[in-house]
């Protein structure tokens, strides 16, 4: 009921102007983003790692309209991949097309992250998955760094998506690394699957497939269900839990994170950082009720303590 109104409260930029100056909402904020600064996230890691815990940043960029900006979002990421390899934090890079140009120009846009990817070096970097608007070509430029034998790269795939299982084909074929995510946008009924039983049935059903035949696989989820179908699906397949990894993201089940980790498994934690939150916030309001109380009782608490 809820989640298609948070989601188009998203795109609402008066909203977003209102968010940025509001103190409880910053405050808010802050359980599902390490910070609007860089060295904000690599403190956030630094805690993750000491508990055990892997991590991947992203930065909160607009998406871009010029060629101007699409350059400076690239040297953006690399000046967070020169801090990441200062600090010493055992972390991976999450970065988005829209910020390196997709939306001006596809040429620009690879252009730009083959010099990102370069940068990168060792440090792996998934390529994080938009709107469908973005598919295509995000897995035809991955498809096309694959084939010109660049293999420190991944993409993520959206179990929402109804092209999905034939996308995860592809991906296996290759050997390229996917995150496993259900999907986080407003598709219409054509595209994604509106019932929540069949994105979570698709999920599972693919999750299962990258298990068996992909390449470390990520499975990234806070449904318990899902993440207990996952470790069976491994289990019975004689699975080894270095061969693969749960993700999650930050602020969120913090208590399933460390269970998973005590239990043997490998847990990546999803760190977002940036100016631009409140796009990425209201997308985690969307998507579980509880997080609109979590939000509703810090106002509360603030207000009353006036």
């Amino acid at each position: 009921m809820l989640r298609p109104i948070f989601l188009a409260l998203s795109h609402r930029r008066s909203l977003q102007r209102f968010a940025l100056r509001n103190p409880v909402l910053r405050r808010a904020a802050l359980r599902f983003v390490a910070g609007e600064r860089l060295e904000d996230a690599v403190a956030v890691i630094r805690r993750l790692n000491r508990a055990g815990l892997l991590a991947t940043l992203d930065f909160l960029g607009e998406h871009t309209a010029t060629r101007d900006g699409a350059a400076a979002g690239a040297e953006s990421y690399l000046a967070i991949l020169d801090e990441l390899r200062r600090s010493g934090v055992d972390s991976t890079l999450s970065l988005k097309l829209s910020q390196l140009g997709l939306d001006v120009d596809e040429a620009l846009c690879e252009a730009l992250l083959r010099r990102v990817l370069a940068g990168a070096g060792t440090m792996f970097v998934r390529i994080d998955m938009e709107s469908s608007q973005y598919t295509d070509r995000t897995l035809r430029l991955v498809e096309g760094l694959w084939a010109g034998g660049i293999r420190g790269v991944g993409v993520v795939i959206q179990s929402y998506l109804r092209r999905s299982e034939a996308d995860v084909e592809r991906m296996i074929a290759l050997g390229i690394r996917v995150r496993l995510v259900k999907g986080a946008y407003a598709e219409p009924p054509s595209v994604a699957f509106p019932r929540k039983q069949d994105v979570d049935l698709n999920f599972q059903r693919l999750a299962e497939r990258l298990l068996r035949r992909g390449t470390y696989p990520a499975i990234a989820t806070h449904d318990e269900r899902l993440i207990d179908a996952a470790k069976d699906a491994a289990a019975a397949g004689g699975i080894a839990p270095d061969r693969f990894e749960f993700q999650m993201l930050y602020g969120i089940r913090r208590d399933l994170q460390a269970r998973l980790r005590r239990e043997g498994y490998r847990v990546r934690v999803y760190v977002p950082f940036g100016e631009e939150w409140y796009p990425y916030f209201m997308r985690r309001l969307a998507e579980r009720p509880a997080n609109v109380k979590f939000v509703l009782s810090s106002v509360l608490r603030e207000r009353g303590g006036r």
